[in-house]
């Protein structure tokens, strides 16, 4: 849900930040610390990621090497940690709604620059598989072009300067605390994509918070709309996830008369690093039984509030009977919109039958009721 203050300016440029805000760099930066910190007798705290994001290269390392008490200097770990990010920055995934946003603003001649604290070389290196990226960005500015990194207003003052615009006259879309103030410092107006799950109050600096970049509405700062929902839902590359249905939460059938066929988190990490929480929907096979609409939550389910994220789809169809330790293969197509709270159980019941209504419509169209046929779901059906 987008937590928008009143307006003050309209944008007539877009200045992003790169890593965590148009790429997955939070799952790549833990697997290598994991890694690396494991030789000097260390683990690793994936949480830890959040508190280095958006801060420099020198600053992320003199911050693992004070929490870990490590016996090297700042520039000794950097230099030791190089090689091993170097040979994985040209195959960074771009977060979700991060090609459908550089696509949209480029094709209406919006100017947009890039304003990254890492190293020049490293966007190059970075942005170098994503086709089109580097060709739509009027400006790109590395943290090593500056004197100082964000927190410090520099870069982005630097970027208008380049892009020959008034700060005032910008749109910063970062994902960090440091580029947040950053972007306000400078004047312009900041959206905030929180990398800090459940911390949305953290960012209270920011002109408005948005779940991820498939919400944002462009619209709010004078910029041209996105135009492809289709019927309150937005088509998305297809993601395809599968495993037995396990028993859920005991809320489901009991508190909420919505049978969900939970599937376990466990091997599916990478997966739900990768795609924000939300409400999706797609197509469900049963190993045993069909091929059905379905809803699906992923997230913290925040009236519950889960301590995990997690994955419950809700199959549309009315079962005689569970049907735990089945196999069950998803294909999910399109999204309706951000996890949300409710202020009572009775409003989000409703909402979550609104959901339904949605999806099941939705699937009915030709965008959509194509997949209905995809081999996932026909592998998993005897």
């Amino acid at each position: 849900m987008s937590l928008a203050k009143p307006l003050k300016k309209l944008a007539s440029c877009v200045i992003l930040d790169l890593d965590g805000t148009l790429l997955n760099t939070d799952a790549l930066v833990s697997e290598i610390l994991k890694g690396f910190l494991g030789k000097y007798g260390k683990q690793w705290d994936g949480r830890e990621v959040h508190k280095i994001a958006g801060t420099t290269p020198f600053q992320a390392a003199a911050a693992v090497v004070e929490d870990y008490e490590l016996p090297c200097t700042p520039s000794q770990f950097l230099s030791e940690i190089n090689p091993f990010f170097s040979d994985k920055w040209s195959n960074i995934k771009a977060l979700p709604g991060a090609n459908r946003l550089i696509k949209h603003f480029s094709s209406h001649g919006v100017p947009l620059a890039l304003a990254s604290n890492s190293t020049r070389s490293n966007i190059e290196s970075k942005i170098s598989s994503h086709q089109g990226w580097k060709e739509s960005f009027s400006v790109i500015i590395g943290g090593d072009e500056v004197a100082s990194g964000k927190p410090s207003p520099e870069i982005f003052l630097e970027a208008a300067k380049r892009l020959n615009v008034d700060p005032s006259s910008c749109l910063v879309i970062e994902d960090s605390i440091p580029g947040i103030t950053a972007g306000k410092a400078a004047g312009m107006e900041v959206v905030a994509v929180p990398s800090i799950p459940k911390q949305s109050h953290l960012y209270t600096l920011a002109d408005a918070v948005i779940n991820s970049l498939l919400d944002l509405q462009p619209e709010n700062w004078g910029l041209p709309p996105f135009q492809d929902w289709i019927e309150g839902t937005l088509p998305i590359e297809p993601w395809y996830i599968g495993g037995p249905v396990i028993k859920g939460y005991g809320r489901g059938s009991k508190v909420l008369g919505i049978p969900t066929a939970n599937l376990s988190t466990e091997g599916h990490s990478a997966l739900l690093s990768e795609h924000p929480s939300g409400v999706y929907f797609g197509w469900a096979g049963l190993s045993t039984r069909g091929v059905f609409k379905m809803v699906m939550s992923i997230g913290w389910n925040p009236y519950f509030d889960n301590k995990e994220k997690t994955i419950e789809p809700w199959l549309l169809n009315d079962f005689a009977e569970d049907f735990y330790g089945e196999e069950l293969h998803l294909v999910v197509i399109g999204y309706i919109r951000p996890e949300a709270n409710f202020p009572s159980l009775e409003d989000l019941i409703a909402k979550i039958h609104e959901d339904r209504r949605v999806a099941e419509a939705a699937l009915d169209l030709p965008p959509y009721s194509a997949y209905r046929e995809d081999p996932y779901l026909k592998i998993s059906v005897k």
